[in-house]
């Protein structure tokens, strides 16, 4: 492929890398129209918030599987195509279950497409440098793609209908399908073997069990009968999938492929970093609109200069990479997320939003930019013949993983303190009382993260690690 065609490639793989993302958030503003447009409970609410998460997080492994067995573009223009689909019949729902159903289906695309736009990646920018920058590059999509869903999201709820939030998902799916045959190499596949079906069943009951679980903990109670059968159950069924996985002879997810030191950090350091814009995002939101009394279009515009600072980050952060590398990369953007937790932690009834906040707004993105860029290139580098679909389902499941897990703890931190503080003041001040308090619990898990990152790779690993990352120019397009 010619230097053109790889970047035409890449171009329409990341934008559907985008896309996917933003579908996670691309209906967060505008729930509360759904709600009165279809007359939603509380809980269908929250099952509605969680469906697409719940599938797209489950079949990852999956995903991941089918991509190296049947081939990454197949699976991949298969997987667009019911994104796209799915996407339509979602801004054309007539009522609640089929918009349910719909964003249920949207997780399933996301989950096969995912995976294997990552091999495809791997394909395009095969010498392992150019493929790290990319990488790079490609863990920025991430957080951009779900603030960009955020302010989708405010803008048509002010403008006019949610429903047109699901025009950008379905047009750029389209025309990335249309695409794919010409613009994207044809992937070699992995010889034909029996998919582990029961694995791929264990792990996609028990994320989603858990993850319905971790869901309703915060309204629920972590000590309501459904909450605890849910992720006492969630937990047996992931425990009974490892179990599996290590007697059966192909196991969907083989467990070496976890051994990997620089792997696990990695994969921690993607999961926190989903985690922290998952809960700057559903807390900011809140204490925005029912504290600060902004409009939906208000609220969404306060996120501008965080998605204008994950773009700049997303810019420059190929270079760092590979100047630096991607442990230093990773190490320091953990330490500026904490930075950034700790001022978005001062938040008050009256602080304006020209302080803490906007600087808050403005440190995080930069610092989970650098996180995601360089854990993707040490979770996907040096994977073994045939498990390149493979690698991108475990990084993406750690993505995923990070909003279920990370928020529900970080909700309930907050609900604790409010609880405790509202009959001491009003309601606008221990619930912000509240979120203050999980922004600071949040800051100080990644000053920890970074801390056992530092401490669990050694003093040498930042000179061994990728080493054709160090050689000047090796990574320049």
């Amino acid at each position: 492929m010619t230097s053109r065609s790889k970047s035409g490639a890449f171009a329409v793989l990341a934008s559907v890398q985008f896309v996917l993302i933003l579908g996670m958030t691309v209906l967060n503003v505008a729930m509360p129209d759904i709600q009165q447009e279809f007359g939603l409970s509380r809980s269908e609410l929250v099952l509605l918030s969680a469906s697409y998460g719940m599938s797209f997080s489950g079949l990852l492994l999956l995903g991941g599987r089918l991509s190296d067995l049947y081939g990454a573009r197949r699976v991949f223009v298969v997987s667009t195509a019911l994104f796209a689909i799915s996407s339509a019949a979602a801004g054309l729902a007539p009522g609640f279950e089929v918009l349910l159903s719909a964003r249920f289906v949207q997780g399933i695309g996301a989950a096969f497409a995912v995976p294997a736009a990552m091999a495809l990646v791997g394909l395009v920018y095969s010498e392992p440098a150019r493929h790290a920058r990319a990488m790079a590059v490609w863990g920025g999509l991430a957080a951009f793609g779900g603030t960009a869903g955020m302010l989708l999201s405010g803008v048509v709820a002010w403008w006019d209908s949610w429903r047109w939030a699901f025009v950008v998902p379905v047009a750029i799916s389209v025309v990335a399908v249309a695409l794919a045959s010409r613009m994207l190499p044809q992937a070699a596949t992995a010889p034909r073997e029996r998919v582990d079906i029961l694995g791929a069943i264990l792990v996609t009951a028990g994320i989603t069990v858990l993850g319905y679980g971790l869901v309703e903990a915060p309204e629920r109670g972590w000590g309501s009968p459904l909450v605890l059968v849910t992720l006492i159950g969630g937990v047996v069924l992931l425990g009974l999938f490892v179990l599996v996985e290590t007697r059966v002879a192909r196991p969907l997810l083989p467990l070496s492929f976890l051994a990997s030191p620089r792997r696990a950090v990695a994969l921690l350091a993607v999961f926190l970093g989903a985690a922290g814009i998952t809960t700057i995002f559903f807390m900011l939101s809140l204490y925005f609109q029912e504290v600060l009394g902004y409009s939906p279009l208000k609220a969404s515009a306060a996120f501008v200069p965080f998605g204008l600072a994950l773009v700049a980050t997303g810019a420059n952060v190929g270079r760092l990479v590979g100047r630096f590398g991607p442990r230093t990369v990773t190490l320091a953007g953990l330490v500026i997320c904490a930075a950034g937790l700790g001022a978005l932690s001062l938040i008050s009834t009256t602080t304006p939003y020209v302080g803490p906040v906007l600087i808050g707004l403005v440190v995080f993105p930069v610092g989970v930019g650098m996180v995601f860029a360089g854990a993707t290139v040490s979770a996907t580098s040096d994977v073994p013949a045939g498990q390149a679909g493979l690698a991108g389902a475990v990084a993406t499941t750690a993505l995923e993983m990070g909003p279920a897990v990370g928020l529900a703890i970080l909700v309930t931190v907050a609900a604790a303190r409010t609880d405790s503080l509202t009959s001491a003041g009003t309601a606008g001040a221990a619930l912000t009382s509240g979120y203050s308090f999980a922004l600071a619990i949040g800051a100080i898990a990644f000053l920890l993260a970074a801390a056992g990152f530092a401490v669990l790779r050694g003093p040498r690993a930042a000179a061994t690690e990728i080493p054709e990352l160090q050689q000047e120019g090796a990574v320049h397009d």
